[in-house]
């Protein structure tokens, strides 16, 4: 699943469009890391921090 798809999956944004500012404004992190693609392809175990929520994608 790609980064934007797993956001709005999980209602943590609205649409696609709000899912792919807040990934280009830096506001998203997989792994730690700030990830600025909202074509990044999760993998088993990844974690997503967005705001103050923390997923982990299975």
């Amino acid at each position: 699943m790609k980064l934007d798809q797993f956001l709005k999956w999980n209602n943590l944004v609205s649409s696609g469009g709000e899912a792919k500012n807040f990934i280009k404004l830096g506001h998203v992190k997989v792994n730690g890391d700030i990830e600025i693609r909202r074509g990044r392809k999760l993998n088993k175990g990844d974690k997503v921090m967005f705001l103050k929520n923390e997923l982990i994608f299975e």
